[in-house]
């Protein structure tokens, strides 16, 4: 079946939205070398760590506008392949409660594993940095493609934000494919318990990547080892690059879970259009 305009629009836009993104990085990275931060150049380079935020926050907004787009589209098509089962799933009030509370809820739990977020009770920050509560600036030098320009507020003297641009475009990501995991599980869960022919097991699935920081204490407690201590160890040292590399398989899980939301005709066994 021909696809709609509107997932082709959709998909014009998210690969846009994804192509600035990536473009920012690698052009904010050449304003990196510390030796480019003199007193005539600071002023410059600040103003384009603004501009950097700018465009990167219209680059989700691109991102978020052809992803609903897409997802109407695969609705309205009403097709039989995977992404439009998907779309069927997920396109109902309940759904997208869940969605919306997972993603809220993820993303809170990602700023504080990942650093974003930072508790430090034994550091006041007035004291210790100088800082008037509340404040915050971008701090435009110097770091590595991706790390640079970096948000600091400070909330309190012991709470504060430090919002690393990689960091951000993850949790953006990674919460949204969790909110889709979780959605999808729940309704292939209430399917298995009717009967619906899916396994419990294979519902979980999507519940278990869901989430992806969780894996090393699983892997501890499960199996009780000391080279499963050492992993979780391991793992929480590298948070950041743990979760990126789990995208792929929280992009695939919902397909798989797809196939036991599919009749044999290739319709989807349950339809919340109306």
């Amino acid at each position: 079946m021909e696809q709609s305009s509107l997932v082709k629009k959709g998909k014009k836009m998210i690969i846009l939205g994804f192509i600035i993104i990536g473009v920012l990085f690698i052009l904010y990275g050449r304003y990196q070398d510390p030796e480019l931060m003199t007193p005539s150049a600071i002023d410059s380079i600040q103003r384009i760590a603004y501009g950097f935020y700018i465009t990167l926050v219209a680059a989700f907004g691109a991102i978020a506008i052809g992803m609903f787009r897409y997802h109407k589209g695969k609705v309205e098509t009403n097709g039989k392949d995977l992404s439009t089962i998907i779309a069927l799933v997920t396109w109902n009030s309940k759904s997208r409660r869940i969605f919306l509370s997972t993603f809220i809820g993820y993303g809170i739990f990602f700023a504080l594993i990942s650093g974003t977020l930072v508790y430090q009770p034994e550091i006041n920050f007035v004291t210790h940095y100088g800082a008037t509560i509340p404040s915050g600036f971008i701090a435009p030098c110097c770091d590595g493609p991706g790390y640079m320009p970096k948000i600091i507020i400070y909330i309190t003297e012991h709470i504060g934000l430090q919002i690393i641009p990689i960091n951000l475009v993850l949790q953006i990501i990674v919460s949204y494919l969790v909110g889709l995991n979780v959605s999808i599980a729940v309704t292939a869960y209430s399917i298995s318990k009717k009967g619906g022919g899916i396994s419990t097991i294979g519902a979980a699935t999507g519940l278990f990547i869901a989430c992806p920081t969780c894996a090393g204490t699983f892997l501890s407690i499960f199996i009780g080892t000391a080279s499963g201590i050492a992993l979780s160890v391991a793992l929480s040292q590298m948070q950041t690059f743990l979760i990126g590399i789990s995208i792929p398989i929280l992009i695939v899980t919902p397909y798989l879970m797809a196939k036991k939301l599919r009749n044999s005709d290739g319709s989807c066994k349950i339809n919340f259009k109306k």
